[in-house]
Order: C-alpha cells, then structure tokens, then sequence
C-alpha cells in the first residue's frame, strides 16, 4: 500500500462530497422519516422491547471496514431502530419525566447540527444566541444581572456545576483553595443536606467533589414528602457546632419520584441566615413553578436561591439534551473555573474575535454543542403564554388520573405533585405488605410489556407503587381513561 508524499496531497474520499441537490434530496426523505415517525407514534404501541435478533446485530463488535450506501443506511433506521423506541412521544407514556420532542426542535437541531460549532466562546451566532437564551432564564428566575448561567446536557451536570461552585466558596470560607490543594491535608468535613426525595445527581456529585456520601446528611420528609425545615435547622447547628462546613443545602422543585416541592422560602431563610448555598433542583418541576401562578410563592423565592437548575428537554419539550444552571454570585462561578489556555486568549473587546464572555470559564467543558438554538427556536415559537398552557395541561390531566383513582374503591392514590401520580392497586380490605408490592410489580411488567399504557414503578413511603408522569401535551383525557382500564384489566389476572 502506498501513501501519498507531501508534494502529492490526497482527495477526500468520493464519498464526502456531495451536490446541493444530494443534499436537498437527502433531506426530504429525512423530513418524511421524520414525519412519518412523529406522526404515526399514536397509533403504534406505546413500547415494543427489541427483537433478540436485532439486538444480537446491535452488539457487534467489529467495526465497518468499508463504507455503506445511504440507502442502506436510511432503510436500517427505518427497518431496527426506528420500530423500537423509548416509548417518549406516545400520549399514553407516562414512564418518566420524558416529553416527546415538539418537530420545532428537531428542526433546530438539525441545523445547529449543520453549523456544528464549538460555543466555548468567540464571536459568532452561537455564542450570542446562548447569552441571550441564559437572559430570558434569568429574567423568568429574577436572578441579577450579575449572575450567569450557561446550557449543559442535563439536570445532572447542572448540578454539578452548581456544587462545584458552591464547594470552591464554602472551601474558601473554611481556609482552603481547594482549587489549589483540593481536599487533602484538611480535616475539616465537607458536608452537604438533602430531602429523602432529592435525586440522585446530588449524591454522585458529592462524590465526584471529593465530599463524599458519608457527609451527606439526609433531612426527612413531611408528609407532603417536602424537607423538613425545623430537621435541617437542628442538623445545621448541630454540623456547626463540630467545625464541619457546611456546603450547599440541595433542596427540589418538582422531585422526580413524587413531584414535591420544597419549602424554598423558608429554606433561602435559614441558608442566609447560616451563609449556606442553597441550591434548587428545578430540573423537572422549575418551569411550572416560573409559568404558572399557582406557584407564585415558589417563583418568588426562587428569586433569592444561589443557584438553579433547569432543563428545558424536561418540561418544555425541547430535544435531549437541553440543560442549564444559572449561578447567582457570577464571579464565584468564574473563580471556580476560569483556566484559560495560551492558544484561547484573546483581547478584551466583546466586539472583536474573542467576543463576549466565554462560557467555558465558567463550567468544565470546554467543546460546548450548539444547544441555544433548539431552546432559542423552541422559546420563540411558543412563547411564555404558549408554554404555561401546555404545562397546565399536563398539569390538568394528572389531576383527573389523581382524581379517578381516589374515587375508585380497588386504587389507592400514594403521592401526588405537580404531573406526577404514584397509586397502587389494591382492593378494599388488602392489606400492605410484601404481597400487595409484588402484585403490584407483576402487574407494572405486564403493563410495560403490553404497549397499550406505559408507567414506571417507585417506592413511597416504604410501598411499591405505580408511576405515572404526564409530560406530553398530545395527552387527552381518553388517555387518562385508558390508563386506569388497562391497570384495572390487566390487575385481573394477577390478583
């Protein structure tokens, strides 16, 4: 095999030029698989698991040694992948906090795709259409304009970009640089206060930040499955007492398994009067609570809070993967991550190549994907008014699920907030236990495999449940409807 010298360059490949109309052509049928995906998925079953033969092509090892015609390509999409998705989209999937993706933001993201820059910084569209998404945000939050805020793939990393800040000024309060010498060497604890129901991401956060688990303090729910304020009180002093330095409390807006919502008022109270972050999972549940007025009280002090998360992949229907933090105090954001290379400086002008503040100063990534456009795109298509009615209605159709199964005398309603409804199955006179869980988990598995509704199962209170988190606006009452006959029908067989 011979190489080319440098006197003899070679050509690309044949097959990476293509003409504008290979292109245009191209792009119709992806627009008609995508219609055709989007458009057909009511009618579908909610969830098909995958062939074991096409699992079994799915796991090959090797990988292509020779190119495939995009003929091929397109007619595998549509013969083993596009046939067994997650279920997201359909109206009766009620699994997790998993909207469907409205055809605005898919749109959005295939040209962000196209343009395929890296926003850590510079001049151009990109970078500027994020600054201005983060100022929409922080408006809705009522965070100041000296906060900042940036997009990231999810509730998780927003997290932990937010601990991270909030360990780098806790740290500096209790003597350490820990951007400097980390934790070693000190012997003051770490620690960090959550609810019963917080997610997991604070948790593996706390580990990653070199806190870890055992210096988390886990605060107990109320019986609206809410953090116990006057518990939080009692654990901080005690902390305090012992030279621990408290880092951040994480307290939720809309948890995952049940739908709660903190106290934020009274929690942004004791965190300053303690000088502790508070930082607020809002991933799920934060657009509702800045869109609709039933949750003023929330929204007003959210405005207070160090620092939020939020993802608009959750509740405002935008393609995975579409997270965003915004940090209250922006310098201390900088601080903890500002490390500018050689090769990236640039001059001070925002006008000039460097353009505005660069984002990669203020979180970990570096190569950043053109995430503002979706979100941008999606804000501007529906507007604030045409999000607070698709959340009400969401809002609205597990109400009626909540509603339906108070009233039925063979379900009993276990937690609900927000678009989230946990019941069971349980005809009167059954009593709780391990025998009711397990009928309850026969059941969830003959459901999730029957494709005509989809839920998920959690435990509350110590009780295996039935999930359901409605998220999808093309959801309608008959779905609600159908959802209880399936559980009902299908609980038949099992009791």
């Amino acid at each position: 095999m011979s190489f080319p010298t440098d006197d003899e360059p070679s050509l690309p490949p044949a097959r990476w030029h293509w003409s504008r109309e290979e292109m245009r052509d191209l792009g119709r049928r992806v627009a008609d698989a995508i219609a055709d995906y989007l458009a057909d998925l009511p009618e579908k079953p909610v969830f098909t698991p995958v062939p074991p033969d096409v699992a079994k092509a799915f796991a090959s090892v090797t990988p292509p040694r020779t190119g495939t015609p995009i003929d091929e390509l397109l007619e595998e999409f549509r013969r083993s992948i596009a046939p067994y998705p997650f279920g997201n989209g359909h109206p009766r999937f009620h699994g997790w906090v998993n909207p469907p993706p409205h055809v605005v933001g898919v749109v959005a993201s295939a040209l962000a795709a196209a343009m395929n820059p890296s926003v850590a910084g510079g001049n151009h569209a990109a970078v500027h259409l994020e600054h201005q998404v983060v100022r929409w945000f922080r408006e809705l939050a009522g965070f100041p304009e000296a906060s900042r805020g940036l997009l990231v793939s999810g509730g998780s990393v927003a997290t932990l970009t937010a601990l991270t800040v909030a360990r780098h000024v806790a740290a500096a309060r209790g003597g350490i640089d820990v951007r400097a010498s980390g934790l070693q060497g000190h012997s003051r604890r770490l620690v960090l206060y959550v609810g019963e129901e917080t997610h997991s991401c604070v948790r593996k956060s706390a580990e990653l930040l070199g806190i870890g688990s055992n210096n988390i303090r886990v605060v107990p729910s109320d019986d609206r499955w809410r953090m116990r304020v006057d518990l939080l009180r009692e654990t901080l002093a005690s902390d305090l007492r012992d030279g621990a330095i408290p880092v951040a409390v994480a307290a939720s807006v809309g948890t995952v398994n049940t739908g709660a919502i903190d106290p934020i008022a009274e929690l942004v109270d004791l965190c300053a009067e303690h000088g502790v972050w508070l930082h607020v999972d809002g991933a799920y549940g934060a657009p509702a609570a800045l869109l609709l007025d039933r949750y003023r009280d929330v929204a007003a002090a959210l405005t207070r809070v160090d620092s939020l998360a939020l993802d608009p992949h959750k509740w405002l229907y935008v393609p995975v993967d579409a997270g965003l933090v915004l940090i209250r105090d922006g310098d201390a954001a900088r601080d903890a991550f500002s490390l500018v290379p050689p090769y990236l400086r640039t001059d001070d002008d925002p006008h000039g190549v460097g353009g505005p503040v660069w984002f990669s100063e203020y979180g970990f990534d570096q190569t950043r994907p053109f995430r503002a456009l979706k979100v941008w795109m999606m804000l501007r298509y529906f507007g604030v008014e045409g999000y607070r009615e698709l959340i009400a209605h969401d809002i609205a159709m597990a109400e009626r699920l909540a509603d339906t199964v108070r009233e039925h005398p063979d379900l009993e309603l276990m937690a609900h907030g927000l678009s989230i409804v946990c019941f069971r199955y349980r005809p009167a006179g059954t009593p709780a236990g391990p025998e009711l869980d397990e009928l309850n988990r026969r059941l969830l598995r003959t459901l999730q495999l029957g494709g005509r509704s989809f839920l998920s199962g959690t435990t509350v209170r110590g009780g295996f449940a039935l999930r359901a988190c409605v998220v999808n606006p093309g959801t309608r009452e008959e779905d609600v409807e159908a959802l209880v006959s399936e559980v009902l029908s299908t609980a038949g067989p099992h009791a």
